[in-house]
Order: structure tokens, then sequence, then C-alpha cells
């Protein structure tokens, strides 16, 4: 018996049965939905893509997929960041005004499908019927349902056209290209912009012999010593070799500044912002007594497994570099340093959506602090390279030269050109290391280019 608040019997009433939420949503429309959130989570929300899939702690839509719904979000997100300017101008193009202020997202919704129908295998029907869908489904864009179908259907009929107009619109963000204009000239920021829509390539790091690696993987030898694979299919564990911990996976530049040593043996050297532990194997193999240092404990778990599995022993410290001050000093030291990680955009195209100039200027200043600290951790004789994988100058050449000129008993030890066959491109005037993602073309058949980086060599007098 069901009573009110005085005591009196409640009235009957049959109840309504429930609407049935679990209706059945058309096939591919959860994808594409979470793609548009994601998106708006790197564009306007500046969140890392890698955090966003992670299987584990990333994004609940998406960690709410199948495995097959999963591949299609990261092409579809990887394909809308690297020819989002384009696919902006190609939506542009198509509307007779722009889009309200603030309706960003509708602009996601619109920008997923333009990606699916000018650059991805999906039929063109698919991508408009879906995101007219989720126009209809988001009370934010459900007054736009007509528009999102008028606009796609078009860009569908005049997709050659479209292709030919947009393909003259730089696939990079202005506030980045401008930057690169200044530092390179506007020929080489044009051809930096283009390469990154080239797929990345996977190069190893082989403990020796890269020749017969390269023969063994059907890749080929490069002149950082590594081995280039071409297109395989599998994944990499499943690859001769990986159990035995004979190479890792490591891109081609950023074996580079290990490599700047020379022989190591019975030196003290110590890798700082270590992990994950490629530039440490490679300190381990040159023949050093290696000390480990990172800040996250967890990324020194990774950086230990990683070297477990390569047979390879170092020291480890959970520590923040600014503090460390060992009782003796070192030999060498490795200071790759945090940066914006703008020489990635191949393998990371929301790096340039995540970061602004003011992210830049706030990690120069960052590295500065680190290399004056990791400087004074050098024995009188020692060496020491700093390195990160920004293409912008502001944090590489910038940095080491304000270090120059105003520290004393520190000079800039010159790289030189002979010493690097098939690289000697990136070595600059000053004999410090700059690589660029339009560099190192291969044969046919094997993905050209490397993340771009920046290293230079200096020695505590």
């Amino acid at each position: 018996m069901v009573l009110n608040s005085d005591g009196t019997k409640k009235p009957f009433h049959k109840q309504k049965p429930f609407a049935d939420r679990s209706a059945p949503t058309k096939p591919g429309l959860q994808a594409r939905a979470t793609a548009a959130k994601i998106l708006a989570a790197v564009v306007d929300r500046k969140l890392p893509l890698d955090g966003a899939l992670d299987h584990e702690h990333g994004n609940p839509a998406y960690k709410a997929l199948g495995e097959s719904d999963r591949a299609l979000v990261r092409a579809i997100l990887n394909t809308t960041l690297r020819h989002l300017p384009r696919i902006d101008a190609a939506i542009a193009s198509l509307l007779e005004s722009p889009l309200p202020e603030g309706a960003r997202a509708l602009h996601h919704v619109l920008a997923i499908a333009a990606a699916q129908i000018l650059y991805l295998d999906v039929p063109d029907h698919s991508a408009v019927d879906l995101a007219v869908e989720q126009a209809n489904q988001d009370s934010r864009n459900r007054r736009f349902a007509k528009l999102v179908n008028a606009v796609l259907r078009r860009l569908g009929r005049e997709k050659d056209e479209v292709l030919e107009e947009i393909a003259k619109v730089p696939p990079m963000p202005g506030w980045f290209l401008t930057r690169l204009e200044k530092a390179y000239g506007r020929d080489a920021a044009l051809a930096i912009s283009q390469s990154q829509l080239e797929p990345a390539a996977i190069d190893l790091t082989v403990k020796s012999d890269a020749e017969a690696w390269a023969k063994r993987l059907n890749g080929v030898a490069l002149p950082t010593g590594g081995v280039r694979l071409a297109a395989f299919d599998g994944g990499i564990p499943s690859l001769e070799g990986f159990d035995d911990g004979a190479w890792w996976v490591q891109d081609s530049a950023a074996s580079i500044p290990a490599r700047l040593f020379g022989d190591l043996s019975g030196k003290r050297v110590a890798d700082l912002c270590a992990a994950p532990g490629g530039k440490t194997a490679q300190l381990i193999l040159a023949g050093g007594a290696v000390t480990a240092l990172d800040q996250s404990e967890s990324r020194l778990k990774r950086l230990r497994s990683n070297l477990d599995r390569l047979g390879l022993k170092a020291e480890t410290v959970a520590t923040d570099l600014t503090t460390f001050k060992p009782t003796e000093g070192f030999d060498a030291i490795l200071l790759d340093a945090p940066c914006s990680s703008t020489g990635t955009t191949r393998r990371h195209p929301d790096v340039l959506w995540t970061k602004g100039p003011d992210d830049i200027a706030r990690l120069a200043a960052l590295q500065e602090r680190l290399l004056r600290h990791a400087l004074t951790l050098l024995k009188p004789g020692g060496t020491l390279v700093f390195s990160n994988c920004s293409l912008d100058p502001a944090e590489g050449e910038e940095v080491v030269a304000r270090i120059l000129a105003d520290t004393q008993a520190i000079e800039r030890v010159p790289i030189s050109a002979g010493d690097w066959p098939g690289l000697e491109a990136a070595i600059t005037p000053l004999g410090e290391f700059r690589t660029l993602p339009t560099m190192l073309k291969m044969p046919e058949g094997i993905a050209s280019g490397l993340d771009g980086f920046y290293a230079a060599l200096l020695r505590r007098t």
C-alpha cells in the first residue's frame, strides 16, 4: 500500500511503460560521435590526442567502442588533424555565410565528415547520413541538420574540384607556419608543412650490424646506424629479433644525440629526462655506466621494463632534475629536454593544435633552466649533448646561444658533416644538428623523412 504524507491512501494510477532507450543506433554513429567529441577536446580544450585514445585512461566514449570502431576513430582523427586547415577551407567555400558564433560542435561534425569524404575510403553517403544523424541527436545542432546534409552532399559531388582548390592551403596552423618561415624561409616552411601529410616511418635502433638486420627485416640501413622498415603485416612484437632484444623502435633522428658522444667505455654517464629509455640503451651499448633520471617513477618503471627486454641495466633515479646533486660529477650527460614536440607532427598531428607561442616560450625557459643546471653536473673535460624534438629555434639554437654567451668554461664542440655521410645537410654552419622532416629521402616503397630534431655538443673546459 502506498500512503500520502498524511497517512491516507494514495490513488492508484497505472504507470506508463518506460520509453525504450536501448534502441540500436545506426552502425558507425557512435564512432563518428566519439571522433567529434575528441576533436573538440584537442582543438578547443588543447588536450593531447594520445591521452584521449589511451585504452585504459582515455576518453570514456572511445573506451566503450569495439576495436574496429576504435581503429576507425583513430584514422578519422589523425586524418582530420593533419588536413584541418584544408578541411576548414573546403567547408567555408561551400557555406553562403560563416557558421554562427559558438557553433563549434557543428564545426566538428562537419570536419569529421569532410575528412571522410575527402581523404578516407568511406562511402560519401555513409559519411553524410551519419553526420546528419549526429546533428539531429544534438540539441545544439538539430536546427542545422539540413545545412549539414546540403553542404556535405555538395562536397561529395564537387570533391575533385574542392581538392584541387584546397591543395594550395598549407596543412599547418598559420601561427606555426609563420615561425617556420622566419627560421627557414618560405619554401622550406611550406615543404615542412606538406611533409607532415606523409606517413611516419618505422625506424629501429639495432644493437649491432644494421646491414644484416635490414636484410632480415626487408628494410634499409640508415646513415644514423639504424634500420628503416618497409610496410609489413602484423605488429612490431611479431618481427624477428624483438623477443631477443636485438633492437628497439626509435625514430632515426631521435637516435642521433646519443651517438654524438662516441665511445663511452669506462665513463660515468647521466641520461637526464631518460624515459622511455631508447637513448639510455644507446648510452649503455656505447660502454657507459649509465644513471637514468626521470621525474616520474611510473615512466622509470616503463624504462626499466624496456631495458629488461633488451638485456641492459642502468641505475635509475626518480627526481626533479633541478634539485639533483650527485656526489660526483659525470663524464658525459645527455639532456633530451621537454619541448613542444613540433618536430613529431607526422606521428602526433595534434601537437600544433594543442600548443601555441606561449607554450614554446614557456618550454624554452624550462629548457634553459635545466641545461644550466645540467652543465654544473659535468666534470672538467666532460661533454654534454643538449637535444629536443622541436623545429623551433627558440627551443634549440637560441637556448644554447644564450648559455654560451654568458657561461664561463663551456664551449661548443662543432659536429663535422664528414662524420655523417647522408646527413650532411643536417649539420649547421655552427656545427650543430638540425634535422627537418623533409630530409632523408628513401627508395620507392620506403617512407622518407624523419622527425625534426636539434642537438648540440658542449664541453666543460
